[in-house]
């Protein structure tokens, strides 16, 4: 008698209830063929509202120039580049979570990997937009492309780290654009194949680029993820890395260290995770996917969320040992003054951040808090706030005292034209977000039927019956055939 293999039922399932091949489809694909909830049209007019400040923002800055925003001599960078290297960081989780969950066989992350995916390449979208506008004459921003050109010996630096920012960030979005949208291709099939009207059909078909679901078709779609998660897993750790170099390449105290580039990538996949549980819980409650999107994902989430913060705070307490250690009193006057002491001008934004990055996760070493839904849902905003309060550290409170007394700026605060550039790239995001969320299926039905008679509720349940076996398979080939 032939016998299924099932996981261990120690581990809970990833999906719930008891689900078949067709209600599987029939639960994903639904919202994109049913009109929008009330719930999707507030938060896409909300999101439609911030963005359009945000174009109203760039434009003023564009128009009248860099001063609209509130940098001076001594404070060059301010919310502009916090907010790159923040966008940038949030990115980060999709592709972990789409590649080196892939390579290494994770069950866990098929509930999740879609969502996450768009979500790094819209992050990667509204963080290129800083360094490009912070240039002031946006015109002339092709000008760090290296390429053949008229301008004589006029090229860009190749030693400089703000040039390799330019490689990393776009080959990012590149191969992230690439892993999301192959891994579409068989759920726009189905989405063509069900649809009823003639241009949801003729939309549906041109963006399946002709699957049909054939074992070849099957053959090349496991061929190219793998290929594109080997080359995305480097890229998780490059891209930060890089962005660090900003900062550690200089002799700026608080930026010339060592341990930025395995901190920045550690705080990047914190506050990436972060993101991913907050538009998770949010997606699973408007579209009703609460047996796709389990406890089970949440709480493994949660995991690697102290998992990160405890290495960002063992980050921030080699920084402040280093100062002392070194004896250098630039450094020291930078971390025990400038950041570590509470009533120094930015005092509050390092123990803001050390509140929220490092002592607030902790709470999920508890079993019952990292299964809560609401104390997941405050604590990924808490955390994604503390990883801004991180990069705003980093970078003002090394500028705003230099070298020489006489160019210290004593205080900087952002323009209201800052801000609404910065909510404007909240509009842009969300906005995508939507979109996505409705013309798209934000959870990768064929993953899930992939992992269903392993990782479901009813089947680890019912045991090894042979006569599942032979239903499992008749629905499988019923499944492959549509």
């Amino acid at each position: 008698m032939s016998v299924i293999k099932y996981e261990s039922a120690v581990r809970p399932p990833l999906v719930d209830g008891s689900k078949t091949y067709h209600q599987v489809t029939e639960d994903i694909i639904r919202p994109i063929e049913t009109t929008p909830s009330r719930l999707w049209k507030i938060g896409f007019a909300i999101s439609v509202g911030l963005l359009l400040f945000g174009v109203y923002s760039v434009y003023r800055e564009v128009t009248y120039g860099i001063g609209q925003w509130n940098l001076n001599k001594t404070i060059g960078w301010g919310w502009d580049i916090t907010n790159f290297v923040w966008w940038v960081g949030i990115g980060h989780a999709g592709t972990l979570i789409s590649a080196i969950l892939l390579l290494f066989r994770q069950g866990w992350r098929t509930g999740v990997n879609r969502a996450a995916e768009a979500m790094t390449i819209f992050a990667v979208m509204c963080a290129g937009q800083f360094p490009i506008f912070h240039m002031g004459r946006v015109w002339m921003a092709f000008f760090v492309l290296p390429y053949p050109n008229s301008r004589g010996p006029l090229w860009v630096n190749f030693t400089s780290p703000l040039l390799w920012d330019v490689f990393a960030i776009s080959t990012y979005f590149t191969v992230s654009l690439l892993f999301w949208y192959a891994g579409l291709l068989p759920d726009l099939a189905t989405v063509r194949d069900r649809a009823k009207l003639k241009w949801r059909k003729r939309f549906y078909g041109i963006a399946a680029f002709g699957w049909t679901g054939s074992t070849k078709h099957w053959q090349r779609h496991e061929s190219l993820s793998l290929v594109l998660a080997g080359l995305s897993t480097p890229l998780v750790l490059s891209v930060h890395t890089i962005v660090s170099f900003d900062f550690a390449t200089s002799v700026i105290p608080g930026w010339h260290t060592t341990i930025f580039p395995p901190y920045f990538v550690a705080g990047a996949v914190f506050s990436g995770f972060a993101m991913v549980q907050t538009l998770m819980i949010i997606t699973r409650k408007v579209l009703n996917l609460q047996e796709y999107i389990t406890m089970e994902h949440i709480e493994v989430m949660n995991k690697v969320i102290v998992l990160t913060g405890s290495i960002v705070g063992v980050a921030y307490l080699t920084e402040l040992f280093m100062a002392w250690y070194s004896q250098n009193p630039y450094e020291g006057y930078t971390f025990w003054y400038s950041r570590a002491n509470l009533f120094s001008p930015y005092g509050w934004s390092y123990w803001g951040m050390m509140a929220c990055n490092v002592l607030s996760p902790q709470i999920f070493w508890f079993k019952k808090l990292r299964r809560n839904i609401t104390v997941t849902f405050f604590m990924s905003i808490i955390v994604n706030i503390g990883m801004w309060f991180e990069r705003f550290v980093i970078i003002v409170t090394s500028l705003y005292r230099d070298y020489v007394p006489s160019s210290w700026s004593y205080y900087y605060s952002p323009t209201i034209w800052e801000i609404g550039f910065y909510l404007g790239t909240f509009g842009l995001f969300f906005t995508c977000y939507f979109l996505f969320a409705k013309w798209f299926p934000v959870i990768a039905v064929a993953e899930i039927k992939h992992i269903l008679k392993k990782n479901g509720d009813s089947y680890k349940q019912q045991g090894d019956q042979p006569e599942l076996e032979k239903k499992s398979l008749e629905e499988f080939e019923h499944a492959m055939a549509h």
